[in-house]
C-alpha cells in the first residue's frame, strides 16, 4: 500500500470537512502527532481506528486503504486488491519475525554458553561465578521465552490430520515437543495430536 498517497487522501479529505489535525485527533481520542505522521506518510491508522476515521471523513475503508475516492463499478476489484495487499504485507511482516526468532534464539542460547564456559573454567571468586551464571540464565529464560511468542503468533500451525490452521495459546506452544518449528500439539478442530507444522499462508 501506497502510505504516502493514503497520508495526502487523508489530509484532502480532513480539510473538505473544514477539520483541524488536532480537531480529527480529539474526535479519535489520539494525539494531532499522530494525525500528522498518517498525512506525511510516516504511518497507517491503526486498525482499531479506521471505522471511526472513515465515518468522520465520509469515505470507506477501502477507499481509504486505495487512497481515492472509488467508483462503484470499480469497488469490488479494489477492495480484492486492497486485502490481497494487505495479506502479502502481513506474510512478508511474519516472515521478518520469524528471521528476528532465530536471531534471538541464537543470541541468548550463545550467551548463555558462554558466560557458562567462563564461569566454569576461568578463575574468579565464588560470588562472580554465581553472577555470570544467574545472569546467563536469565537470558537464555527471557531470549527462549521472546522466540517462542515471536513463533507463536508469526503464522499459523497447521494440523497433519486435518489441515486445519490456526494460532495455539502460548503454552500449548511452549510445552509441545518440537522439531524446529514443527510441533507436536493438540489441535482445536479436529481433536486429534499430530506434528504441525508453521506456516505463513
Amino acid at each position: 500500500m501506497n502510505q504516502e498517497k493514503i497520508g495526502c487522501f487523508i489530509a484532502e479529505r480532513r480539510k473538505a470537512k473544514g477539520l483541524t489535525q488536532r480537531e480529527l485527533a480529539e474526535i479519535l481520542g489520539i494525539t494531532d502527532r499522530a494525525v500528522s505522521k498518517w498525512e506525511r506518510g510516516k504511518s497507517l491508522p491503526d486498525a482499531s481506528l479506521m471505522l471511526e476515521l472513515c465515518g468522520e471523513l465520509e469515505i470507506t475503508v477501502n477507499e481509504l486503504l486505495t487512497g481515492e475516492v472509488i467508483k462503484m463499478e470499480d469497488y469490488k476489484k479494489q477492495a480484492e486488491e486492497n486485502l490481497l495487499k494487505m495479506e502479502k504485507e502481513r506474510e512478508e511482516k511474519d516472515r521478518q519475525l520469524l528471521n528476528l526468532e532465530v536471531v534471538i534464539g541464537y543470541f541468548s542460547s550463545i550467551t548463555f554458553l558462554i558466560l557458562i564456559f567462563v564461569a566454569s573454567f576461568v578463575e574468579m571468586p565464588s560470588w562472580l561465578r554465581l553472577v555470570l551464571i544467574v545472569f546467563g540464565s536469565i537470558v537464555f529464560a527471557v531470549g527462549v521465552g521472546k522466540a517462542i511468542k515471536i513463533e507463536q503468533t508469526a503464522g499459523y500451525y497447521e494440523c497433519d490430520k486435518c489441515h486445519y490452521k490456526y494460532v495455539p495459546e502460548y503454552s500449548s506452544v511452549f510445552w509441545a515437543m518440537h522439531m524446529g518449528r514443527t510441533r507436536y500439539m493438540k489441535c482445536p478442530e479436529c481433536g486429534k495430536r499430530s506434528w504441525q507444522k508453521k506456516v505463513l499462508k
